[in-house]
């Protein structure tokens, strides 16, 4: 795979929430209005960036016994950073993530990407895929995140687009799109809509031997 393709790939083709359904709970959760999902897309690309590197550069050196532990305890590193860094410099922003910054360590992607790539390529490359899979993330978490505030309270970014009834205007605001499984639904008509386009991305089932058989005597 080209350097270019391992920033492009995970954009669509091979995107870590629709295509590998990670990363969910973040996606949920912070995702009701545009600022905090702008921010845990910056905080996600730079601890996805960070952790690959650092899991490239020691890769030779960890003892496969503890790989996984190694590789946590690096990631957490990356999260704590990131997290102080908000704290001092944005705290109205860190309240409003509360605990999903933390969350972070828990996060699927950054943990798959450093087992399943990082611990196999050099440093280039894998700071690449950090920060394209971080990238493919926060294209889905921002579609999520304004689709949800605009039709929620008719504005973006606290910019106006949809003058609400109350203010004399049209538009009544949908305050089920504050509640977390509305974002469930978003996600579920973007994956719709890109595996009706990219129809490679449609699942194929696959039968286990038993199943073959059950099949077969009927």
């Amino acid at each position: 795979m080209s350097y270019r393709q391992n920033v492009l790939d995970p954009l669509i083709n091979n995107n870590p929430i629709t295509v590998q359904i990670l990363g969910l709970c973040s996606a949920l959760a912070v995702s009701s209005s545009l600022v905090p999902a702008l921010i845990m897309s910056i905080a996600v690309i730079v601890v996805l960036a960070f952790s690959n590197v650092a899991v490239s550069l020691l890769r030779k050196l960890m003892p496969n016994s503890i790989r996984l532990i190694l590789e946590m305890a690096l990631i957490a590193s990356a999260v704590i950073v990131v997290d102080e860094l908000l704290r001092a410099f944005a705290p109205e922003v860190s309240r409003m993530l509360s605990v999903f910054v933390g969350l972070i360590i828990t996060n699927c992607i950054v943990l798959s990407r450093a087992e399943v790539f990082a611990m196999h390529n050099g440093v280039g490359a894998s700071f690449l895929d950090g920060v394209g899979n971080g990238l493919g993330y926060s294209v889905i978490l921002i579609l999520v995140a304004s689709c949800r505030e605009l039709l929620s309270t008719g504005s973006l970014l606290n910019y106006q687009l949809l003058p609400l009834r109350a203010d004399g205007g049209w538009y009544v605001g949908n305050e089920l799109m504050l509640l977390a499984p509305s974002a469930f639904f978003i996600i579920g008509l973007l994956i719709w809509a890109l595996r009706s386009w990219r129809q490679q991305q449609v699942e194929k089932p696959e039968f286990s031997e038993l199943a073959k058989e059950h099949r077969e005597a009927f």
